[in-house]
């Protein structure tokens, strides 16, 4: 049986777009039950044909021939009357980012009832009553007090728990899941897509996965369709893609896959502590702690002690909340630690301010998770680059200069100095945070999560670009990341740090293929795709 055909899709772009279809020819079928995985880089069509089964095609970008037929009934042209009954009650989708897809001022109790108002179903008190079953359902920890919390006072794991849960509001027969745990942590994205495999068991529920990780295609899917620039290049069962890919372009996205079994070499570090970490402390503190907000302490960095040699590149890993990003940024003084001691070549920048901690930090500089938001959408590229120069007293010529030169550096063309952020994929985005970051000629590069949000292709070649970087500039690197496979391709040590403490380190060999603790050990068990690793190496 047949629950939605697809029928030679094409979706058309607007004049002036890279190309003229955002997909092309796009022909599938999905069973009840089933967990289709959709696989491709930014770009490919994948969530754009994902949105045209649920009618939410940006403006502009309209499907010029094919056809959508959904449980018998062609939905493709239908008004926005019409498919306002199919969403949420027979067609449900959750977002990639869950804290833009939900409301910011409204409580998550009324979001989630909301889905029920919008659609005439149940009465006020049952809304509310089904809203915590939902919550219950999803796994989300204390829900009564969740369903009177706001999105940002919620992790990233939990936020997207609860856009599940208002997916599932109405049961509904298909649900869409565009990359829906790409920004989170191993233990997390665990706990997700084993609740996706749950749900769509016990409810019988299709399941469409839009994904660019072939680890997580390889736990949970079904049938996979692999697509490249709008139009479908392989598909076939999860067994037969992954380990016989036919076409070249599924058979590199799995190649730029990082692997535990194939560490990097390890490189001899100069035994010359370039960065020595003392007691480092950082405590959080939030509501006034009267009748009318409960304090709250988070001891968000705890006595963490380390040292950084010369060359070197130490990986920060751990879920989220465990004071790994946190530790960056106190190093770099984004945040003014509470204790300890940052040595950097000997000198303590700790408690340093004014000139001294500025002519000592141009050393130290960071490269962000996320490179929209990091960037400056309304400076160009010369200026993003230039301004930090300019600031310590190089000329504007000779700032104009380097910046070409920086872009170079990182594979990008001097054109790029008139262009704006937007105007560029993410993956360049990030290329240009790594030229701001070496624009000062640091010794010391602190990436925090640099890769995360990238495609396995683009996230490929940035992890290269900044190993050649590192060799050919003689840096020393810490890497702050949450993915353990990331950090046995680029680190040569790794941290590992639970609730602000660290709790394991050593080389990276020993520590992600002989743990000491339990900890680490329940990281690596939540790599997902290890069946698959297994089957490859074995393959190999």
């Amino acid at each position: 049986m047949t629950l939605l055909s697809i029928r030679d899709l094409s979706i058309a772009l607007p004049a002036g777009a890279d190309r003229h279809y955002a997909a092309k020819d796009i022909n599938f079928d999905l069973a009840p039950g089933e967990i289709l995985c959709i696989v491709g880089e930014s770009g490919s069509g994948k969530s754009m044909s994902a949105n045209a089964v649920m009618g939410l095609l940006p403006q502009g970008v309209v499907p010029d021939k094919g056809s959508i037929t959904f449980d018998g009934q062609s939905i493709l042209g239908l008004s926005e009357k019409e498919m306002l009954k199919l969403r949420g009650s027979r067609i449900s989708m959750i977002f990639q980012e869950p804290l833009s897809a939900l409301n910011p001022l409204m409580r998550v109790g009324a979001q989630i009832a909301e889905v029920f108002e919008a659609h005439g179903a149940l009465t006020g008190a049952e809304r509310r009553a089904r809203a915590l079953k939902l919550l219950e359902e999803v796994g989300i920890p204390d829900p009564q007090a969740a369903i009177r919390a706001y999105p940002f006072q919620l992790s990233g794991g939990q936020r997207q728990r609860v856009m599940i849960a208002m997916a599932l509001a109405l049961e509904p027969d298909i649900l869409i899941a565009d990359e829906p745990t790409t920004a989170l942590d191993v233990t997390t994205q665990a706990q997700i897509l084993k609740l996706i495999e749950d749900l769509r068991r016990a409810r019988g529920m299709a399941v469409i996965f839009i994904t660019h990780d072939f680890g997580v295609v390889a736990d949970i899917a079904d049938r996979v369709i692999v697509m490249k620039k709008g139009e479908i290049v392989e598909t076939g069962t999860a067994h037969d893609v992954l380990l016989k890919p036919q076409h070249p372009y599924t058979r590199a996205l799995i190649d730029a896959i990082p692997r535990l079994t194939h560490p990097h070499e390890v490189q001899e570090a100069e035994q010359t502590p370039i960065l020595t970490v003392e007691g480092l402390q950082k405590t959080f503190s939030t509501g006034s702690g009267t009748f009318f907000g409960k304090r709250r302490v988070v001891k968000a960095v705890q006595d963490v002690n380390f040292e950084l040699y010369a060359g070197e590149t130490i990986g920060i890993v751990g879920e989220s909340g465990s004071g790994k990003s946190t530790v960056g940024r106190c190093l770099v003084r984004l945040l003014d630690p509470d204790g300890g001691r940052v040595l950097m070549n000997g000198v303590d920048i700790a408690g340093m301010s004014g000139a001294d901690l500025r002519n000592q930090r141009r050393k130290m500089q960071m490269i962000f998770q996320d490179p929209y938001s990091s960037l400056n959408p309304r400076a160009r590229v010369s200026r993003i680059l230039t301004e930090g120069l300019i600031a310590y007293g190089t000329s504007k010529s000779d700032a104009q200069a380097k910046a070409r030169e920086l872009l170079e550096m990182v594979g990008l063309d001097a054109s790029a100095m008139q262009r704006f952020p937007h105007e560029f994929s993410g993956g360049q985005r990030q290329r240009i945070g790594i030229a701001r970051a070496l624009a000062l000629e640091p010794s010391i590069i602190i990436a925090d999560e640099a890769v995360s949000a990238l495609d396995v292709s683009i996230q490929a070649q940035v992890l290269d670009l900044l190993a050649e970087l590192k060799s050919r500039l003689h840096l020393s690197m810490l890497f702050i990341t949450h993915d353990l496979r990331v950090a046995a391709r680029i680190c040569d040590r790794i941290i590992v740090m639970q609730k602000g403490k660290i709790v394991e380190a050593g080389p990276v060999g020993k520590v992600l293929h002989d743990p000491d603790t339990a900890y680490t050990r329940s990281l690596l068990d939540a790599i997902p795709g290890q069946e698959y690793e297994r089957a490859l190496a074995a393959a190999d």
